[in-house]
């Protein structure tokens, strides 16, 4: 066997220039107890924690590999939900930094995280059409609802009811009973894609946002309270006139009627609608966490604030417009102040609902949060289109909210996508380049230590001694920086058209440039006497142009100076001489043109890339063609040769970084970790059924992925350590019986390594290595062979009350998906009789202590109350507000609806 080839292995490091990324959404975190002040923005794969008052990044969430799609905080504000491109979810810690908890059971990316009001639970939707109920606690999945054609939207939990509500860009919005895990109502008033949905008004209202200029309000009466206050389902929602009504759903198409069969749990009857300003879609739709404050914006750069109005609010507005009525009508009849006039007022949705102002940033608005101070001020954070962050306050009571910029994170990046990149001859400093400014970076610590104003930069390169930098711009010119004073030196007008492409000579004295006006230009450095300093400064000076027939889009000189190598529009590349510019050698076989080029360190080869997404490698020699590769799925933007090698390394608009060898013509690696493949291969292969099971609305929550396949691998190790082992005990004490004395037994070193436990209590510790939501999963691929082993000790362990919850878990689950296998099996029948007996008996016990300690915990309660002579935590609270709520029920107030 012959000597293999090593590479040198690269891997991502770490991710500077960005503020926040455009496929997920910003949040206000909670950090240090002080709220409103630190946001959390999705960056590429890893999550930024950014103080805004300062400006700074304090925290980093990493990531692995995926891009973060949607982020959710937890209500106590100590966790945060990230959810990812390839449909996993990772649960962050915000005090240590670190995201212990991980659940995989979608297909696609996330779309949508919403916790319950206690923060046990998490509902997770995705492209892949299901919404996953998970258990936070337990770390695992709960049940997954299917129902939805198309991608999740949103998806929201009902505070008082177990209910959840969600839509879909399959323009419905569905009701589920998170008890029966079924779809009970769908509702289908909606033409285009459900966007986003919120509710309000003590979840007595929901609003939806789709692709039109409506925000559609929808009443929801809960059955089960109007059986308990004895009045009969009213035909017409209190609050809306029948006009109204009548109109709104009959342009919108809504097939709701008063008594729907569907209306089992409540009933959702049209309210009315708010026009919006905008004309394009809701993007965005969402309340502060008090649910007093409704914001939504479409793909502009205007926020739509609302507010929603208590019950006392909207009494005292009714109260007033019944007073002007009365008024205006004494005027118009002539009659007296004590006189009793019959006049009727008409309560409309905008009462309830009402608009306070428009927030206007600085670009295109991709995600927002707010959050209401109990002062009343509203602050709201912007995630913008421009790489950016913008905190925004305002006070809604005031007669004239004006909001006020009070927080801009900015100087950690570009506002418009980076063109160029260059090193500095140290390695220090990085230079980049957008379409208004340039930055220079530390590259140890990732800061940014210069930003200059600038022109279209398209190129550029630091001068040799790293004080100087050229860049060359869209509309041709030249700009020289000066680093230390961070001043724009001198402009020259290098070309008539965009100058694609520099290239710096290898003796450093000049350099040569490329254009869109069919000419390469060769330029010199010198120092020239300064205007306003006695001392020189540096500038350049034009020496030669070479004139062609087509476009330049990229030059190369050659290591030794002798070549210069010049891409054209005709998808050619020339090769001349740079002392005389003589033509030397023409390379021809692209079918697009060549966009990027670079010359090996011993000029021997030149390896150009093509629109046409092939990448070729030519020999200067003869210009004679050694290989063509099909390297990216889509153009080849940028090719540069590794320093003293033969390696290359080419960048795509696949969003692919990929090296190749020149001299084997093989592919080494795309800039991603080996495993990906396999577990990609793995992720895609098809989901294992539970037996008995079909795939209906719900079905088994997990997915199969390397970690639980490596689970199941070490499950099936301990059980084959466990089989051996305990056949050498056997074994053992025969030879003992045999030789009449005790023989001592060696011990297995992984016993050893665990502190000389026997081989049974290694194959629960190896259980209880096992990530929480990863154990079913792992418990689906294992094959039954191993079953009958599992199943007697688990028996053993749980006669010794050791991980009784965790135990029965596992038992019940491998009950469920091989029920068929273990009933028909006449050896395992003994096994599953003890078994019902010893799990019966420890449960029960295990029972007995949960209700002795909670019994326990109320009689503490009540001392307690009754030392203090006030009711514990929140029911005084609770139980004040029910009986308002019922008792406003009861009294009849009249409202005539015009």
């Amino acid at each position: 066997m012959g000597l293999t080839k090593q590479y040198l292995r690269y891997v991502a490091s770490a991710v500077f220039g960005l503020i926040g990324s455009q496929k997920g959404n910003i949040v206000f975190v909670t950090l240090r107890g002080e709220k409103g002040r630190y946001v959390a923005v999705p960056a590429c794969e890893h999550v930024f924690i950014w103080d805004l008052r300062k400006g700074e990044k304090i925290l980093i969430l990493q990531g692995l590999k995926q891009e973060v799609t949607c982020l959710c905080p937890s209500p106590d504000g100590l966790h945060l939900a990230v959810g990812y491109e390839d449909g996993s979810i990772r649960i962050f810690s915000l005090l240590s930094g670190e995201g212990n908890v991980t659940f995989n059971g979608h297909k696609a990316a996330i779309t949508s995280l919403k916790y319950d009001q206690l923060g046990g639970r998490l509902a997770s939707g995705s492209k892949d059409t299901d919404i996953i109920v998970w258990d936070v606690i337990n770390e695992s999945g709960l049940y997954r609802l299917k129902g939805h054609k198309d991608a999740i939207t949103q998806a929201l939990f009902l505070r008082e009811k177990n209910l959840l509500v969600s839509s879909g860009k399959d323009t419905v919005v569905k009701w589920w009973d998170l008890d029966t895990q079924h779809c009970f109502k769908t509702m289908v008033g909606h033409r285009t894609e459900v966007w986003g949905l919120v509710l309000v008004s003590e979840e007595k209202r929901l609003i939806t946002g789709a692709s039109d200029s409506e925000l559609r309000a929808w009443d929801i009466a809960y059955l089960q309270e109007i059986k308990d206050l004895e009045e009969p389902e009213p035909k017409k929602t209190k609050g809306s006139s029948p006009g109204i009504q009548d109109t709104c759903e009959a342009e919108d198409g809504a097939l709701e009627v008063d008594e729907a069969p569907e209306d089992r749990i409540l009933t959702c009857r049209k309210a009315g609608s708010i026009l919006r300003e905008g004309r394009d879609r809701v993007v965005n739709l969402s309340t502060d966490r008090t649910g007093r404050m409704l914001a939504c914006h479409g793909t502009d750069s205007v926020l739509e604030v609302f507010c929603i109005l208590s019950r006392e609010e909207i009494q005292k507005k009714m109260d007033k417009k019944m007073k002007k009525a009365r008024k205006k009508a004494r005027l118009n009849s002539g009659k007296g102040e004590e006189e009793d006039l019959e006049v009727s007022v008409e309560m409309t949705l905008q009462d309830e609902i009402q608009r306070v102002t428009n927030i206007k940033t600085s670009a295109k608005i991709k995600s927002f949060d707010l959050i209401l101070s109990p002062q009343g001020e509203l602050k709201a954070v912007f995630l913008l289109q421009n790489n950016l962050v913008e905190l925004y306050s305002l006070n809604p009571s005031a007669p004239a909210p004006q909001p006020v910029r009070t927080s801009r994170v900015t100087l950690g990046g570009h506002r418009s996508d980076v063109r160029t990149l260059s090193f500095s001859s140290d390695n220090i400093a990085v230079l980049s380049a957008a379409a208004d400014s340039i930055k220079i970076w530390n590259r140890s610590t990732l800061q940014c230590i210069r930003t200059m104003t600038c022109e279209y930069a398209l190129c550029s390169f630091f001068v040799p001694g790293d004080r100087q930098v050229v860049i060359g711009t869209k509309t041709g010119r030249l700009q020289l920086y000066d680093l230390a004073s961070g001043t724009l030196l001198e402009t020259v007008d290098a070309h008539d058209g965009a100058l694609w492409s520099m290239s710096l000579s290898p003796d450093q004295r000049g350099f040569v440039t490329g254009g869109a006006d069919k000419s390469v230009k060769f330029w010199d450095f010198e120092l020239v006497k300064d205007e306003n300093s006695t001392q020189k400064r540096l500038s350049v000076k034009q020496t030669r142009t070479l004139q062609l027939d087509e476009e330049v889009l990229s030059v190369r000189y050659s290591p030794h100076q002798n070549l210069l190598a010049v891409s054209l529009l005709d998808c050619t590349v020339k090769i001349f001489y740079v002392d005389t510019l003589k033509f030397f050698l023409s390379l021809y076989g692209h079918k697009l043109p060549v966009i990027c080029m670079d010359i090996s360190y011993d000029g021997a080869l030149i390896a150009t890339g093509s629109a046409d997404r092939n990448v070729k490698i030519w020999g200067l020699d003869f210009g004679d063609c050694h290989k063509s590769l099909f390297a990216h799925d889509d153009s080849v933007m940028y090719l540069q040769f590794v320093p003293k090698s033969h390696l290359f390394f080419t960048a795509g608009k696949d969003r692919k970084i990929k090296q190749w060898d020149a001299d084997n013509f093989e592919h080494i690696q795309t800039l991603e970790q080996r495993e990906a493949e396999y577990e990609e291969s793995v992720a895609k292969e098809d989901q294992p059924a539970v037996p008995g099971e079909t795939q209906g609305e719900n079905y088994f929550t997990g997915k199969k992925t390397i970690e639980t396949v490596k689970a199941a691998e070490r499950i099936m190790e301990a059980v084959e350590l466990y089989r051996e082992e305990t056949a050498k005990m056997k074994e053992h004490k025969a030879i003992c019986k045999a030789a009449g004395k005790e023989v001592p037994l060696p011990t297995n070193p992984i016993l050893m390594a665990y502190g000389n436990i026997s081989p049974s209590a290694y194959v629960l510790e190896i259980f209880k290595g096992i990530k929480s939501s990863e154990l079913e999963e792992s418990l689906l691929v294992l094959p039954f062979s191993y079953v009958p082993d599992i199943l007697r000790l688990f028996n053993e362990f749980i006669q010794l009350g050791s991980d009784v919850e965790l135990l029965c878990r596992c038992l019940f689950f491998l009950l469920r998906i091989h029920f068929g296998q273990i009933t028909s099996n006449q050896m395992l029948v003994p096994v599953i009789e003890k078994l019902k007996e010893t799990t019966i008996s420890k449960v029960s016990q295990v029972r007995d202590v949960i209700g002795f300690n909670l019994a326990g915990l109320n009689y503490l309660k009540r001392e307690c109350e009754a030392k203090s002579e006030v009711m514990f935590f929140a029911d005084a609270t609770s139980h004040l507000e029910e009986k308002k709520r019922k008792r406003k029920k009861r009294e009849k107030l009249i409202l005539t609806l015009t």
